[in-house]
């Protein structure tokens, strides 16, 4: 028997990672491309020309992305009215990925701002109803500090 040399997970890809589900997963990938800097790794369309699979890498990582499947029960967050998910996006400059996805159509949800646990943080909601968090990490902060700062209710710096 020939001992296996495929990766269990493979090359590029991490532990976890996100598959969203878009009602116009192409439209998407634009968006992504737009807002995110995403690079289109491939994409898989089915007999109706509807996507069943694609993906893209956005900075260090791959998010997976397919058309709504009603017969599937693969709807995305419009079609099922809300999200309780959100993707949190680590970039160098939140505040010029933060106007670019607003440029490319994104809906802003809170506008960057310094928070108490280090972060210059933001949230967008994309034009598929995927919300996302998008953050530059300009401090440390100690948990003795962020604890403090939790119990007082606190959300912006002080």
């Amino acid at each position: 028997m020939t001992e296996s040399k495929v990766k269990p997970i493979p090359e590029d890809m991490h532990t976890i990672t996100p598959h969203l589900v878009c009602a116009g997963a192409a439209d998407a990938i634009a968006f992504y491309q737009k807002a995110f800097g995403a690079v289109e790794r491939g994409r898989l369309a089915g007999p109706q020309g509807k996507l069943m699979h694609a993906a893209v890498k956005i900075g260090d990582s791959t998010v997976m992305l397919m058309d709504e499947f009603q017969e599937w029960g693969a709807l995305g967050p419009k079609a099922l009215k809300g999200t309780s998910v959100t993707i949190h996006l680590y970039v160098d400059d939140v505040d010029a990925v933060f106007a670019r996805a607003i440029a490319a159509g994104a809906k802003e949800k809170m506008k960057p701002q310094d928070m108490f646990w280090g972060d210059r943080y933001g949230q967008v909601e994309d034009p598929f109803g995927h919300s996302w968090s998008i953050a530059t990490h300009v401090r440390d902060v100690s948990p003795e500090e962020m604890q403090q700062a939790a119990q007082k209710g606190c959300t912006a710096a002080q």
